[in-house]
């Protein structure tokens, strides 16, 4: 997500790591620069990455050792892979997917790697478990953006005492340039974060020097270290406001072929991050897999971008009657076309029969990592939270090309318009046969959001009024948030105020979401930290919700919220 013209509120706004990830191993032949990294856990095994920066780019093939042990001195080795190389061809990066038994399940490993003599920093990975399970832990995180802040939640992250998983809803990287005006700048520059290359990323070699950047950030590789990550893409892997043939932020006439420009994003992303690889004749795109946590829970990661999005509406488009009013009603037929969707039918199919079948095995459980928010949202009345003078004052001081498209948002916001078309408001008609897939599967999964810039708790019902799941959204982890556009207006309260749907919402704190699942109860808790401009910082919790688990299905959400 990033504030455009898209999302009504849009138009409002026109460190300390752990020592081992902290210090990169290096020698005067090659350098581990970008930490290690771990993802796609499974019972026995788990994708485990780095990267080996040489100090002559144009080095040939460099050989690489794996070794994963019981314990941080690596005295109890339980595998060691010696025949890794990293090669130019993949930018010097290392991949490796762990397979046959030499893991055992739910347990705890350290790993690193080992290239012409220097050491990686240690990571730590766990196995799936099997069988009886009686607790689960996973952080669920979103939208970062080099620029836009420090990534303090990360490093909050690394400092968990139990970690099972990492889960990544997207926006792991933005595509924007360093100028002066482009998208966190106005942050990126006092801290010294530009993002490189400093052009809008378009190329495969862009691509790669951007993953790259991320990855040198030493909280992210702190959070990496801690524990696997779990990851889908969202829009700015590629570009703002992506869809199956294209994105707003993508111009063919100066960019080139979109098709081409996916086709390095997704290469580069598939080099530097550590995902299993599409198999042999698999569409790349094709992302949705599922993860099982002994007999607890599933967690199912579809994909919402490139397999069957279509291309998002605009408030810009609305139509016009005669007399010149906003034809409410064709624009609202345009938004139930049924034709709108995310998933596409293949993939639904798939998660209606993964869900079926995990609640066969027994788990109680059941939860859809999934990019963007899903409940009705419709945008709040601004003229309602403001005395007019304030907001007359508001919009007065505003810059000349910004103060028209404002004036039009207030008026959209009376007329009670969705917040945001590019989440699931944009396509209820595809939310309509999700929900269905879930009747028929015989499960009330939790759904996890994110690309937002805000935290949610929701209930989501179908156009029958009954209850189908519940939703928690995670803020960004530094991307700018709708509240911090907005002059202190409590936006969050006012969406409450107007959406049966939305039970809690921050639309300006920073952070992630833990989330634990015990057989009997799932609890939320919205992490945030007090500060992305400085450190040292303050970790709190926001808010917290449990949701009890019943013979008939999932109880009511309670907040649970210590007193201050």
């Amino acid at each position: 997500m990033k504030l455009d013209r898209r999302s009504l509120l849009g138009l409002l706004g026109a460190g300390a790591a752990t020592p081992a990830v902290a210090q990169a191993a290096h020698s005067g032949q090659v350098a581990f620069l970008h930490g290690v990294a771990s993802g796609d856990p499974d019972h026995h095994s788990a994708v485990f990455w780095t990267r080996v920066t040489p100090a002559d780019p144009s080095a040939g093939e460099i050989p690489v050792v794996l070794e994963v042990a019981k314990d941080a001195g690596f005295t109890d080795m339980v595998r060691r892979t010696a025949d890794l190389t990293a090669r130019a061809e993949r930018d010097f990066t290392v991949k490796h997917d762990l397979h046959g038994r030499g893991l055992e399940p739910g347990h705890e490993y350290f790993y690193r790697f080992i290239a012409r003599g220097v050491t990686s920093p240690v990571g730590r990975v766990r196995t799936l478990p099997l069988g009886a399970t009686p607790q689960v832990n996973l952080a669920v995180v979103s939208c970062q953006l080099y620029p836009g802040g420090l990534f303090n939640a990360y490093e909050a992250i690394s400092q968990l005492d139990r970690l099972d998983a990492v889960v990544h809803l997207g926006d792991y990287i933005y595509e924007y340039g360093a100028a002066p005006n482009d998208y966190g700048m106005n942050t990126g520059a006092p801290l010294g974060r530009s993002p490189l290359p400093p052009h809008e990323i378009v190329s495969l070699a862009d691509y790669r020097t951007r993953h790259a950047q991320y990855k040198t950030d030493p909280d992210l590789q702190a959070a990496h270290a801690r524990a696997a990550f779990i990851c889908v893409w969202d829009d700015h892997e590629v570009a703002n406001d992506t869809w199956m043939r294209g994105a707003e932020n993508h111009q063919p006439a100066t960019e080139g072929d979109f098709a081409a420009r996916k086709a390095a994003a997704l290469r580069a992303y598939f080099e530097w991050m550590p995902i299993r690889e599409a198999k042999a004749g698999a569409m790349k795109e094709a992302i949705n897999r599922s993860f099982h946590f002994g007999d607890l829970a599933s967690l199912h990661m579809v994909e919402t971008r490139l397999l069957a999005r279509v291309e998002q509406m605009e408030f810009a488009d609305i139509p016009k009657t005669a007399d010149g009013r906003p034809d409410l009603d064709a624009f609202e037929a345009q938004r139930q076309d049924p034709s709108r969707d995310l998933l596409g039918e293949p993939q639904r199919r798939w998660l209606g029969e993964a869900m079926r079948q995990s609640k066969a095995a027994g788990r109680p459980w059941q939860i859809l990592g999934n990019q963007v928010i899903m409940a009705r949202v419709k945008g709040p009345n601004i003229e309602q939270m403001v005395p007019p003078a304030q907001l007359a004052q508001m919009v007065s001081g505003l810059p000349d090309d910004v103060r028209p498209q404002v004036e039009t948002a207030i008026q959209l916001f009376r007329l009670g318009l969705p917040f945001n078309l590019d989440s699931w408001d944009g396509y209820p008609a595809g939310r309509e046969r999700l929900y269905e897939t879930m009747k028929q599967a015989g499960v009330e999964p939790i759904v996890l959001a994110g690309d937002s810039h805000a935290f949610w708790v929701n209930e989501l019902y179908d156009n029958g009024g009954e209850r189908r799941a519940v939703e928690f959204g995670t803020s960004a982890i530094s991307s700018p948030s709708p509240g911090d556009h907005v002059g202190g207006l409590p936006l969050g309260l006012a969406l409450q105020a107007a959406n049966p749907e939305v039970k809690f919402c921050d639309q300006s704190a920073k952070g992630y979401v833990l989330l634990t699942l015990e057989r009997d109860q799932a609890v939320g808790e919205l992490r945030t930290v007090s500060t992305i401009l400085a450190k040292p910082y303050e970790n709190r919790t926001l808010k917290r919700y449990r949701l009890a688990r019943t013979e008939t299905g999932l109880g009511p959400l309670e907040d649970v919220t210590a007193p201050a």
